[in-house]
């Protein structure tokens, strides 16, 4: 049977969603039986219509069912796609299953109309992939358990065979950056209130009590970098300098600096309805073998495994976040096992192959 991937966001086209389905289908397991429809060339979405914008990617749709002679759809976005993909499916002997990350559902539920209408979607879906745990129970919590039971979990991956840094690359990256002796941690992210970053410099302090030599390195853009830079400036003079905001970064020094850094951390919690629905960049920090702290809410439990790959913690508490980067900062046996063992769940757990096995065994059962 062949499978069509329908979806609004793909290569060339940048954001994790077009990555995550870049991923999806370079790990078809039978690439053979794997076509994509996307809206790189606009012929799915048309702004002018703002009421009934989906339907020309009905008529799209439709066309390639035919062309491709796909028996199964998989759609992307749950609005509109999702109900373009019902629509068609009254006109076409096919079945869809719809990917849900997280926050498009909850983007969704803002909505009375637009929760009804991606309901009547997930209702004639045969198949509801979520990316998260948290988003099935989202789904059931909104929907019932008759929809939630047709939920699948499957996560996102990572790519395990990503070369690591030699001694040459650390050597000049080192000297480049200037690194001071002493605990280095290390957030990556879209600088926005959620991440956390803000109860990190917050928690810093505490943390400077028990802790007087280190560092932490913060990479990203976003619409809170002033916001994060005003916060650290309002730290003890002591403690200003040991906030260090790199902005965008490479992905050659992303990698680079998880290999540099004693602890990833990213404490993400949920604010009004926005929450993280997995982060990939834990397991990353893991594959680089480094333990990691990450926020216990949205879809975080299925990234870090607390206390076997990271530690979880409240991300509303300063207290919580200081307590554990002071345990892992003072015990190196424990930041090496968390580390060792956070490698090898990414590996073993997490690479894309397995995952899209996952989803390819479930629209196949």
């Amino acid at each position: 049977m062949k499978t069509l991937l329908f979806t609004l966001e793909y290569p060339p086209f940048f954001g994790g969603v077009s990555k995550y389905y870049e991923m999806l289908v370079r790990h078809w397991p039978d690439q053979r039986s794997i076509a994509v429809l996307d809206n790189n060339s606009g012929k799915l979405i048309h702004a002018y219509w703002p009421a009934l914008k989906w339907l020309p990617s009905v008529w799209a749709l439709g066309r390639a069912i035919s062309q491709e002679k796909a028996g199964h759809v998989i759609v992307g976005q749950i609005l509109p796609l999702g109900i373009s993909a019902y629509v068609a499916s009254k006109f076409f002997a096919f079945k869809y299953s719809i990917i849900l990350h997280g926050m498009d559902l909850a983007y969704t539920l803002k909505s009375g109309r637009k929760r009804l209408m991606a309901g009547i979607a997930l209702k004639h879906a045969d198949k509801i992939i979520c990316g998260n745990k948290y988003t099935q129970v989202l789904l059931e919590k909104h929907y019932g358990p008759e929809i939630s039971r047709k939920a699948v979990i499957v996560n996102p991956g990572i790519e395990p065979d990503q070369p690591m840094p030699g001694g040459k690359d650390r050597e000049r990256y080192a000297g480049k950056m200037n690194f001071t002796h002493g605990i280095r941690l290390f957030t990556l992210a879209r600088i926005v209130k959620r991440k956390g970053i803000d109860r990190v410099i917050e928690a810093l302090p505490e943390v400077a009590v028990a802790l007087p030599e280190f560092c932490y390195y913060i990479a990203g853009t976003g619409p809170d970098e002033q916001y994060i830079r005003e916060l650290a400036k309002k730290l003890p003079v002591n403690l200003q300098n040991k906030v260090i905001i790199l902005g965008k970064i490479s992905d050659e020094e992303k990698w680079l600096l998880l290999d540099a850094c004693d602890i990833f951390i990213m404490p993400a919690r949920e604010i009004e309805g926005d929450f993280e629905g997995f982060g990939v960049v834990y397991l990353e920090a893991n594959l680089s073998g480094k333990p990691v702290i990450g926020g216990d809410s949205g879809g975080i439990a299925d990234a870090v495994a607390d206390g076997v790959s990271g530690i979880l913690v409240d991300p509303e508490s300063t207290h919580d976040i200081a307590s554990a980067v002071i345990r892992l900062s003072q015990d190196a046996e424990l930041r090496e096992r968390l580390g060792r063992q956070g490698r090898e769940r990414a590996i073993l757990e997490f690479s894309w192959e397995r995952q899209m096995r996952k989803l390819y065994d479930c629209i196949l059962a």
